[in-house]
């Protein structure tokens, strides 16, 4: 089956974590959802529960086609945890698709995949963007080839097409 691996932790914005989690499942998708910790219950910004499956010890990388990174205050604490940074590290090393939407992109600056990269964040991340080497664009969705990075909730609908569209490119071949 065709895996994608999404991220979480306390703080995720609600709807950039629901909305990738069911929209890959429509598309055929299985998702596995990591934690620092398997089996905790994390909550989003608007107190929506939510378990992870998996910590990152537990994810074989080479399951997977690709990595979502929802936003909130969670990509700060997700930075934190080394293995979850090492799955973005291994994933970018595949050339596997990684899609960060709003804050989410702050694992990408911690990955260090961003030098010389076309991405957008939330505003507030702009500067972190920058400063790692990004070529900031304030767009809706940029992709820059296995990137795909989006702004804000209203940016999901075509993050995640455009996320699904760059999947099925490069699993297809």
């Amino acid at each position: 089956m065709k895996k994608v691996l999404i991220m979480i932790d306390d703080g995720f914005e609600d709807s950039e974590f629901l909305y990738p989690y069911y929209r890959f499942q429509e598309e055929g998708y299985e998702v596995d959802v990591v934690g620092s910790k398997a089996k905790a219950v994390y909550r989003g910004k608007h107190g929506v529960p939510f378990k992870a499956d998996l910590s990152p010890k537990e994810v074989n990388i080479t399951e997977y086609k690709a990595v979502i990174i929802p936003g909130g205050k969670a990509p700060d604490r997700m930075r934190l945890d080394r293995g979850l940074v090492d799955i973005i590290k291994l994933a970018h090393k595949k050339n596997f698709v990684i899609a960060a939407i709003c804050h989410g992109p702050q694992m990408l600056i911690e990955a260090d995949i961003l030098h010389g990269k076309k991405a957008t964040c939330w505003y507030s991340v702009a500067t972190d963007l920058k400063n790692a080497g990004a070529n900031f664009v304030d767009i809706s969705v940029a992709i820059d080839g296995n990137i795909v990075t989006s702004r804000h909730p209203a940016d999901l609908p075509q993050f995640c097409k455009e996320a699904i569209k760059l999947l099925k490119k490069r699993t297809s071949k």
